[in-house]
């Protein structure tokens, strides 16, 4: 029984990182200054007596591991921990109720502004144990896939911790994805059961959760329940598959016995886009996952006992999975859950959150810095921000501007600020300035050091391994470590070509890096058909395939281009049929299309109607052409030797001009 384990001490990372002298405050300056690089070592040389000892002392289990790695990037295999067996909801919950049962679990950072829910430990278990005992008696076995629609609530935190707990794979979709988009993910991963809210609410605005779905499972044969809590007091209709959760819940007994997981059982998948066009969903497992989260947690933010962690992110994201969910609560910590937006009821909503709830550390991405940046220092001075000590960005490299506002105007020049660079591939934290030797220095706007066991490798065009400092390539990483994802689910070859085929014996990141002469390592940006909205990644190719469905458009080509407040937006080149009739009623009705089968924040800012696209003799459109007209690079266009009409790109920019024109006369 998972519970057999427990009582071995919620200090129990503290203590072997302390041992090993990663992190560990309590040892002697010299010794720490010495365990860094010594540890980062050893990470890179021997894996397994690094990681072997850090998880058999962190993290309970039922029975030990025999097998610390068997990897091998050439067909795909990662496996570590083999052997073990362990309850990842054991690790989150229990063995910190064992110890100190009303200690705090959550924060619930309510919408409505200054309505915070404190949940202790003892009750998140209750919680979950309820919760998942009614899976239970939905059908809901080991192995089977659970989809999660809910905005960021602890009864979300809760599904995912019953999931765990039963043994079924639970896949949270992010709450602002349409009914297509939900279908197609929870028909992908063949859910038996939909678990979401009567509505959402977000920035003062009521979000239909149940029509959304309502109208998905219309399309989902395998969905056999849809469970519907309820965040506001409104009614909405109920159907033949819908079971009113927290009625069910208040039935079931408050002890649900874990089930006893391989450390290679699948924990839970999560969809990421892909250049192909259709999501991938990503496979993640137990232990190695679980351990890689609670140590990066631990050591790149200097997570310490009492903390109040506060990362903003979506559940419906990886940044949710780890550093909301199962990083802090494998350590014990308070995990802040937000979810508002920065500027509801005003700019001074985070700063605000942080002084009332005295948050220690602070995680969000550059796009949000950009947009309070604009709206002035003010917002923030208001507020008192003593108690912060760590600062943190995710999602997409941060801009020179943001990082030094984020670190002066908000941090008052005193706090650690860790640009932090990982996927949803990777399951934590790959590239950080922390963890580092005793008062490392820390440059502006740079990911910087590569985490213990993550070795980087940058390649030329031609694959070939780039050495020295000053020098840019295609990141790799040459060496297997605990966090990474498996497989894509029911595709195990699309996760090889995609991620190990490019570049054969390493992981191929799809990023762009710079290394510097000191051997810091800055990311530079996507190097394939990838866009970073806001944080969220994004296939061009999904936009583009969502758009092709309109009857008047036979042909559409979009790029992502820098944008001040997003990082990135999209930007679409369409050509319209010759009876399209009203280009403008076109380009608007794109823009619903889009809304519609994906997200609102997947819409272009900008749609451009062209006569013909610029492609090769093969017929391939040459993006990175459409990308020189919108960012002024015309100068330097490459080879364009395989364009089929070099034409093509003086009427383009004719339109592009117009586009323009047309734009800044409506302002």
């Amino acid at each position: 029984m998972a519970a057999r384990s427990l009582g071995r001490g919620v200090g129990r990372l503290r203590g072997v990182l302390a041992r090993a002298g990663i992190g560990a405050h309590t040892a002697p300056p010299q010794a720490r200054a010495a365990s860094y690089p010594a540890r980062r070592a050893q990470a890179a040389r021997e894996p397994a007596a690094f990681w072997g000892p850090l998880a058999r002392d962190t993290l309970v289990w039922d029975a030990p591991y025999h097998t610390v790695c068997d990897c091998d990037f050439g067909s795909g295999r990662i496996g570590w921990f083999l052997g073990g067996q362990l309850n990842v909801s054991v690790n989150c919950l229990d063995q910190h109720v064992r110890k100190a049962p009303e200690s705090v679990a959550l924060i619930w950072e309510r919408d409505e502004p200054g309505t915070e829910v404190r949940i202790t430990y003892r009750e998140l278990l209750e919680t979950t144990c309820r919760l998942a005992n009614t899976l239970k008696r939905y059908g809901v076995q080991r192995g089977d896939r659970v989809a999660i629609y809910m905005p960021v609530s602890p009864l979300a935190v809760a599904a995912m911790l019953a999931c765990a707990r039963i043994g079924a794979v639970h896949t949270v979709i992010f709450a602002g994805f349409s009914a297509e988009s939900l279908a197609g993910r929870i028909n992908d991963a063949k859910c038996k059961v939909v678990i979401t809210f009567n509505q959402g609410l977000r920035g003062g605005r009521v979000v239909e959760l149940k029509k959304i779905v309502d109208e998905a499972v219309k399309n989902c044969p395998t969905v056999q329940h849809v469970l519907v809590a309820h965040r506001t007091e409104n009614k909405v209709p109920m159907g033949e598959l819908d079971v009113p959760l927290e009625q069910e819940m208040a039935q079931e007994a408050p002890v649900c016995v874990p089930e006893s997981m391989g450390s290679e059982d699948m924990l839970f998948m999560l969809y990421t886009s892909g250049s192909t066009g259709s999501p991938k969903g990503l496979v993640h497992t137990q232990a190695g996952y679980l351990l890689y989260a609670a140590l990066t947690h631990k050591l790149v933010f200097d997570y310490q006992p009492g903390d109040v962690f506060g990362c903003v992110a979506d559940i419906g994201w990886i940044t949710g999975h780890s550093y909301v969910v199962y990083g802090p609560l494998c350590n014990g910590a308070t995990s802040v859950l937000f979810e508002s937006t920065p500027v509801y009821p005003n700019a001074g909503r985070y700063w605000e959150t942080v002084q009332r709830l005295r948050v220690n550390q602070f995680y969000g991405a550059p796009t949000a810095i950009r947009l309070l940046l604009k709206l002035g220092d003010g917002w923030v001075k208001k507020y008192d921000r003593s108690s912060l000590r760590t600062l943190g960005s995710v999602g997409e490299p941060i801009n020179h501007e943001a990082w030094e506002w984020l670190h002066n105007v908000v941090g008052d020049g005193r706090c650690t600020l860790v640009d932090t660079w990982w996927q949803t591939e990777t399951g934590g934290i790959c590239i950080a300035p922390r963890p580092s030797e005793e008062g490392a220095e820390i440059l502006p706007g740079m990911a910087m050091r590569p985490f213990f066991g993550i070795l980087p490798a940058l390649m030329d065009e031609k694959g070939n391994v780039v050495e020295g400092g000053d020098v840019s390539g295609a990141l790799c990483i040459a060496q297997a470590w605990p966090g990474m994802a498996r497989t894509i689910y029911g595709d195990h070859q699309r996760f090889v070509d995609s991620y190990f085929r490019a570049y054969p014996g390493y992981y191929f990141t799809g990023d762009g890096a710079h290394r510097t002469q000191d051997g810091y390592y800055q990311i530079t940006g996507r190097i394939d058909d990838v866009i970073n909205i806001s944080g969220h990644r994004l296939g061009t190719a999904e936009i583009e395939d969502a758009m092709a469905d309109h009857p008047a458009v036979p042909e559409t080509a979009v790029i992502g281009y820098p944008h001040d407040i997003k990082g990135e937006a999209a930007f679409a080149f369409i050509v319209l049929k010759d009876e399209a009739g009203d280009a403008d009623a076109v380009v608007n009705e794109l823009k619903s299309v889009v809304a519609a089968k994906i997200a609102k924040y997947a819409v272009p800012d900008q749609i451009l109607v062209v006569k013909r696209l610029p492609k090769t003799r093969s017929g391939k459109v040459m993006r990175r052409l459409l990308r020189k007209i919108i960012t002024g690079g015309v100068q330097d266009l490459g080879d364009i030797t395989t364009l089929e009409d070099p034409s093509v790109i003086e009427e383009i920019l004719r339109a592009f001009q117009t586009h323009k024109e047309k734009g800044a006369a409506a302002k």
